[in-house]
């Protein structure tokens, strides 16, 4: 168990085309685990449930938001598959189309560990990350901000040894 322990954790962001939503939840959260030292205990990727976008960066207006910040999105979208629903430890979805989709992929044990975004924000967030693709600037802010409100709860449910190790109760910061 003490190896199991050690073993890198995985963890896929899913949304529907795989250009804003989930890009931007990983460049997130790599920035957050480079920022805390955790960078080498997790592997981060996304994927779509719709193919519409495979191949192509993440959408422009969604790279200039997070650059912004200091964050860099880099992925190329993909599609989910079912293999997915085995080689990951967590998958995180951004509203309930992609839940039910993803969850849809897999039965029983191997959807089990499909969760939305919105399990790992407090307050009044929506149960749903808004997709900003149609919509203005302020609809990819309010994403990121809503991305980085749940990193620290997402962490930490994810690396639990590692908060309890620091003497971290959470991984806020």
């Amino acid at each position: 168990m003490a190896e199991e322990s050690k073993k890198r954790k995985r963890i896929l962001f899913v949304c529907l085309g795989n250009i804003c939503r989930s890009p931007a939840a990983e460049g997130v959260l790599l920035d957050y685990l480079k920022r805390h030292g955790l960078d080498e205990d997790v592997e981060v990727d996304s994927a779509g449930t719709a193919s519409y976008h495979v191949g192509k960066l993440a959408d422009e207006r969604m790279r200039n938001a997070a650059g912004l910040r200091g964050i860099e999105l880099v992925s190329r979208a993909r599609l989910l598959s079912p293999r997915d629903l085995t080689a990951f430890d967590l998958i995180v979805t951004m509203d309930r189309e992609n839940h039910r989709n993803t969850q849809a992929l897999g039965t029983g044990a191997a959807a089990s560990h499909v969760r939305m975004l919105s399990d790992f924000l407090d307050g009044p967030w929506p149960k749903e990350v808004p997709d900003p693709y149609y919509g203005g600037q302020d609809g990819f802010e309010f994403v990121l901000d809503m991305l980085e409100a749940a990193m620290p709860k997402l962490v930490a449910y994810l690396l639990p040894e590692k908060f309890r190790e620091a003497g971290r109760e959470s991984a806020g910061g």
